[in-house]
């Protein structure tokens, strides 16, 4: 076979064990991610050594430290992925809840139940982890799972997903639920993105070229999240200091993932009182501060924003700020320049809070807290197998009912439409 035919192949086999997956008891589901966890603690060593020619390969290739670092197996890394499959398994299984029931004036009962998606692809980069968290999240919503990861950590790719899958024949379950892409080359995800007639959903993961490259060319619906441009206002009637440490906390405690805050809106009336403060703050810190005129009339050491920073995730210790006239001002720049990831609010006035919330239509908005508890697991999914920025079917971080859809259920009684 050529690889669009393997491919296909793969894609189709999924399609059937889905069948399979769609019919596990939760006890079954469960039963198998506790022994997928110990199987992987039991292979640490050879976990370990795969790794290491995906290391090797890397570093010949000039990788960076930072990637080669996402790359690397260790004990304590394999222990945790163990021990993310335990948490899954402990979730509440979506699968078969009916979330709404009515009585129609005929009698006729009418609900909606949670069933699995189907086939799911994952398009992912670099972490060898998101084999394991994405394979046991989709298989624990009753999914089936193909997975292409990264050619940097193709050995480690497929050494997870081979003991994964040895589990799944010793439970009698269909190991074409759970797929690698073996191909490390481009036209592997092309063919993938191909398969409309068997895959359902495509999750990428990874930086936006990644993810815009896969909307480009996917026939298939895609969950996107091209970056996060976070927002913080500072409203006229907030307490200062909780400010001051929500800013710092959402820029500074990790600069470089999607959830950090990457512009500062402050209300124009304490401007003169605020700015100062923030800035000697945020630069004793080493956050370069990038602005609007009127914020460097109190900052004047601050370096002038262009329009490009204001749309910017940085990833890194810089920041745009700006001074707004009011609430009005603060929603028009955020609907603006906003990703639709996380926006937050720091404010004492009930009423700016709730027009805030009602009116920013990011996937998570908060008031007084951080743009870093924009997380599935710190928002109580559990767990989380990525963050959509569109609004259908999902919006914010994705638990596991997001890998999952509902149905109609009608109960009668020999009703016949007249």
């Amino acid at each position: 076979m050529n690889i669009a035919e393997k491919i296909r192949q793969i894609a189709a086999d999924s399609r059937q064990a889905s069948f399979a997956m769609a019919r596990l008891s939760s006890g079954a589901k469960n039963d198998l991610l506790m022994n997928m966890a110990t199987a992987l603690m039991e292979n640490t060593e050879r976990l370990i050594e795969e790794n290491k020619k995906d290391l090797a390969a890397a570093e010949k290739k000039g990788l960076s430290f930072a990637m080669l670092d996402r790359l690397m197996l260790n004990e304590n890394r394999v222990k945790a992925m163990a021990d993310g499959l335990c948490e899954v398994a402990a979730l509440p299984d979506p699968v078969g809840e009916v979330t709404r029931m009515w009585k129609r004036p005929n009698g006729l009962m009418v609900g909606k139940m949670r069933i699995p998606l189907g086939v799911i692809g994952i398009i992912y980069e670099a972490r060898p982890n998101v084999t394991a968290d994405a394979a046991a999240l989709c298989l624990k919503a009753g999914n089936a799972v193909i997975l292409r990861g990264g050619s940097e950590a193709i050995n480690s790719n497929v050494a997870i997903a081979g003991i994964l899958r040895q589990e799944m024949a010793k439970a009698g379950i269909p190991q074409a639920a759970l797929s690698v892409i073996p191909f490390t080359d481009r036209e592997g995800v092309l063919e993938m993105l191909k398969q409309e007639e068997f895959i359902d959903l495509i999750i990428p993961r990874g930086g936006e070229g990644l993810i815009r490259f896969v909307v480009e060319h996917s026939k298939i619906p895609v969950i996107k999240h091209y970056k996060g441009v976070c927002h913080v206002f500072v409203d006229a009637d907030a307490d200062l200091d909780s400010a001051e440490k929500i800013i710092i906390n959402a820029k500074t405690q990790r600069p470089g993932v999607c959830n950090a805050l990457e512009t500062l809106l402050i209300h124009k009336d304490i401007a003169e009182t605020f700015v100062p403060r923030i800035y000697e703050t945020l630069t004793g810190l080493k956050v370069e501060i990038r602005s609007d005129e009127t914020f460097r009339k109190f900052a004047p050491r601050a370096k002038a924003a262009t329009e490009d920073d204001w749309y910017a995730e940085f990833l890194d210790l810089i920041l745009s700020a700006a001074i707004v006239e009011d609430i009005d001002d603060a929603i028009a720049h955020i609907n603006k320049y906003s990703s639709l990831h996380t926006e937050a609010i720091i404010t004492s006035n009930y009423a700016n809070a709730q027009r805030f919330i009602r009116e920013v239509n990011s996937g998570v908005v908060l008031v007084n807290a951080s743009t870093r508890f924009s997380d599935g697991n710190q928002l109580g999914l559990g767990a989380e197998i990525g963050i959509s920025t569109t609004k259908l079917h999902s919006f914010g971080p994705m638990g596991l009912e997001d890998l999952t859809t509902t149905k109609f259920i009608v109960y009668g009684d020999g009703q016949v439409r007249e």
